[in-house]
């Protein structure tokens, strides 16, 4: 790998949300700020969405590693639970010691009894899903009805919820307007601007332990996140393919070709910059050639047309 070649320590643009790489970036600052706000109100459910691949879960990472130790955190990576499922999944993150055999109801009140016992403790449960634009609609009702228990001053237990953009658009139906009413904070992350991709990329290339010359000028950081469309887990992949092709040719610094190489070669970027040609640029052509067919001009070089579509 290109490490020893640019001097780094470990890889810079790893997809793996790695909190020692977290940056404070505004969209992900902001979305902290709201949570801890959130956290300190204690009551109902906390909403954070966001496209695939803006931070989502390298934000909750964050919120769990940075959590005061008056908090007890229930973590769920994966809810695409049934009810029963969610009950034992929570059960069982509370520290719950079960049975062999239990019906929902005791399940429940052992739940119930567990959240008083920490309560009582001096601990704030913190029940933490990931993935939540997954969980199935029957579970969506039980979590609401975990947030039912409570004392007479606070809830036993706040819900956080990290999903994609299909999570709202699932909570926007009718059936769901209990739970909508619960969710007390919310925040959605933006996609970051062309000068904070150029931030982030120096931060991760110096954090991986870089220390030479700027390796991405400008004009190719702003082509990256357009192609990326400020999406950071696709400004790994391309900044990480344009060091694999940079080392590949034995240069010190990436060049354009390395990164349009990089856009080829990646799925799911900006489609223009994929292709080569824009969509203003295939107008001008096609206009053109109506022009010329109009005006009797047919006989047209081959290599004039190709001047025009990389204009």
């Amino acid at each position: 790998m290109y490490l020893q070649h640019f001097g780094m320590g470990q890889l810079p643009f790893t997809l793996t949300p790695n909190t020692s790489f977290f940056f404070g970036l505004a969209p992900h600052v902001e979305a902290l700020q709201v949570l801890q706000t959130a956290l300190e109100t204690g009551e109902g459910f906390i909403k954070v969405t966001g496209e695939v691949g803006t931070g989502k879960t390298l934000i909750c990472r964050k919120l769990l590693n940075d959590l005061p130790t008056q908090y007890h955190c229930a973590y769920l990576p994966n809810p695409y639970l049934s009810p029963k499922e969610l009950r034992f999944a929570v059960a069982g993150e509370l520290g719950l010691n079960l049975p062999n055999k239990i019906d929902q109801q005791q399940l429940t009140r052992l739940i119930h009894e567990r959240l008083l016992e920490l309560n009582h403790q001096g601990f704030h449960v913190l029940l933490v899903l990931d993935e939540a634009q997954a969980i199935p609609d029957d579970s969506i009702e039980a979590l609401r009805l975990f947030t039912n228990l409570e004392t007479e001053s606070r809830k036993l237990l706040q819900v956080v919820l990290f999903g994609q953009q299909e999570l709202d658009e699932r909570l926007a139906q009718a059936k769901f307007r209990q739970l909508r009413q619960r969710i007390t904070f919310s925040y959605h992350l933006r996609p970051l601007s062309w000068d904070e991709i150029q931030a982030y990329i120096q931060y991760r290339l110096t954090t991986a332990g870089y220390q030479g010359l700027q390796l991405f000028n400008v004009s190719d950081i702003k082509l990256l996140a357009k192609a990326a469309r400020g999406i950071p887990r696709l400004v790994n992949i391309l900044a990480h393919k344009s060091l694999l092709l940079c080392y590949g040719e034995g240069a010190q610094k990436v060049q354009t070709k390395h990164c349009r190489a990089a856009i080829r070669d990646t799925e799911d970027i900006n489609l223009t910059e994929r292709s080569g040609f824009s969509r203003s640029s295939m107008l001008v052509i096609v206009l053109l050639l109506a022009l010329m067919l109009t005006i009797g001009f047919t006989d047209v070089s081959s290599d004039w047309l190709t001047q025009i579509s990389e204009h």
